[in-house]
């Protein structure tokens, strides 16, 4: 799944759309996650895109007088082309045409979803959200606020977006490692010294992915169609029973919340 690496970069190749009239959107199939509102998304047409940016892992396209959000779901991608271009291929789902180019949605598995909110309802979405990791609104004291007093695995409280948005599995998998945090501690037995380490190290992992252009594994690639080298730097994630690069011992690979966790059980001893 497109985690907030992939989709900053996503939105970064979208900026040149800021302050272009979307002439008009296609729509050749809107059952995706939820059936798209083909009425609604029509009312976007011949407004001007105010700005694009990035909320969790939704890309957001602002209207006058609306938020048009946007989630890749598990295998979304988006294609820059040009608008004259009649290239089309097997998964392409929406597109929105510009006058001198298109952005083309495409989703093999149709996870991903569109969402049309009023700016009442898009402060409602927001809201509800955890700080970004990148922002100083995610901080130590932040952190040891939300999880001192939860026995929840410290890998399932930053990956809530409730807590702190964007951090996927990849991520927090590398962030924990860092740190020398054992995926399946809980909140409340982490130590000050242990919960500052960890703030830098989701803040550092996020930095060096989307320099890298995020991660592709299998299914990304930005609008521009480039993919994503982080692959290269992830030192346990996807390395179950290669050495841990600080002390070679096997990394190990386990379940923690229904997901794939990866780990050196000698550097993230677990309490």
């Amino acid at each position: 799944m497109p985690e907030l690496p992939e989709v900053e970069t996503s939105v970064r190749a979208l900026k040149g759309f800021e302050g272009k009239i979307l002439k008009n959107i296609s729509v050749t199939n809107p059952h995706l996650r939820w059936k798209l509102d083909t009425k609604n998304i029509h009312a976007l047409e011949n407004l001007v895109v105010e700005k694009i940016f990035r909320r969790a892992k939704c890309i957001v396209l602002e209207f006058s007088d609306f938020f048009h959000l946007l989630h890749l779901g598990m295998t979304g991608t988006l294609r820059i082309q040009e608008a004259s271009s009649n290239r089309i291929e097997k998964h392409d789902h929406i597109v929105f045409h510009f006058q001198d180019k298109s952005i083309v949605f495409n989703d093999t598995r149709k996870f991903g979803y569109f969402k049309i909110l009023s700016k009442e309802a898009y402060r409602d979405f927001d809201r509800q959200l955890g700080p970004e990791p990148l922002s100083t609104n995610f901080s130590a004291s932040y952190l040891q606020e939300k999880i001192s007093k939860s026995n929840a695995a410290i890998k399932n409280l930053i990956m809530n977006q409730h807590v702190v948005v964007g951090v996927g599995n990849i991520y927090a998998n590398e962030a924990l490692f860092i740190s020398n945090v054992h995926p399946m501690t809980s909140g409340n037995k982490l130590k000050n010294t242990e919960i500052d380490k960890l703030v830098k190290a989701i803040k550092q992992v996020l930095k060096k992915a989307i320099a890298l252009g995020g991660t592709t594994l299998k299914d990304f690639y930005s609008p521009e169609g480039n993919k994503g080298y982080f692959k290269i730097k992830l030192k346990v994630y996807g390395n179950d029973n290669q050495p841990c690069p600080n002390c070679a011992n096997s990394i190990s690979r386990i379940v923690v919340g229904q997901r794939a966790s990866f780990l050196c059980n000698k550097c993230q001893k677990l309490r």
